[in-house]
């Protein structure tokens, strides 16, 4: 039992080891990244059967947006991506976005490489302390499961009371074996500060502050993820 568990790690961790040259070699800049979150929620809202419930997004109080969020494996796959996470203002208002990473291994059957474009609603922030000190652990602390997807559905109440974090996800290519569970969100310090040009800048400043200035293309996240919260 002892050896195929340290198989298991061993596969999960030369998955990664292909998985992370890959992103430094094809890397986007900041504003590129929200550039392109900012697609991501506008080509899954638009698309009234796959778009996720507008009523769950007024009620979230956070969102993180992974795009092109990486998996590959045989067998034992990693996955990996970079992404923001915004975090509601005391008047409701959407904060200012802080740059995360999200690395983990998935277990189960599954064969091939893929790209998908991960959404994560928060429906409770239990600790900004524990999400912006370091690692944050999904399935450990918080719990998560897949969200409603239509316009018009209505939020399945089990799902609700479970779950702190509904999951969305869009693929492209063939991929079998999609499980977030104890992947792992970790705040990435360098690029949060080299978006906002402040060096030393740390997330709980940016979420603490409603008031930060930002670039204009933070301001039009915010602005699109406010419009699809009011459909």
């Amino acid at each position: 039992m002892a050896s195929r568990c340290s198989y298991a790690v061993f596969m999960v961790g030369l998955s990664l080891c292909i998985l992370l040259p890959a992103f430094a070699t094809a890397g986007t800049s900041e504003d590129a990244k929200v550039q392109a979150s900012i697609s991501v929620i506008r080509e899954i809202m638009d698309i009234p059967e796959c778009a996720i419930p507008p009523s769950l997004l007024r009620m979230a109080r956070g969102i993180a947006i992974f795009p092109d969020l990486l998996k590959a494996g045989f067998i034992f796959g990693g996955r990996y991506g970079v992404g923001v996470l915004l975090v509601r203002n005391p008047d409701e208002s959407w904060g200012n976005p802080v740059f995360f990473r999200l690395i983990g291994g998935s277990f189960g059957w599954q064969i091939g490489a893929q790209s998908s474009d991960v959404i994560l609603v928060l429906k409770s922030i239990r600790s900004l302390d524990t999400i912006c000190g370091g690692k944050f652990t999904l399935g450990a602390d918080a719990s998560i499961a897949a969200g409603p997807v239509g316009r018009q559905a209505e939020a399945d109440t089990d799902v609700l009371l479970r779950a702190e974090i509904l999951s969305y996800s869009r693929s492209r290519g063939l991929f079998a074996g999609l499980s977030l569970e104890g992947a792992a969100i970790q705040v990435e310090y360098g690029p949060t500060a080299a978006f906002y040009n402040t060096p030393g800048l740390l997330p709980v400043d940016i979420i603490k502050n409603p008031n930060m200035m930002a670039p204009p293309v933070a301001v039009e996240l915010k602005r699109v993820l406010d419009w699809y919260s009011k459909q």
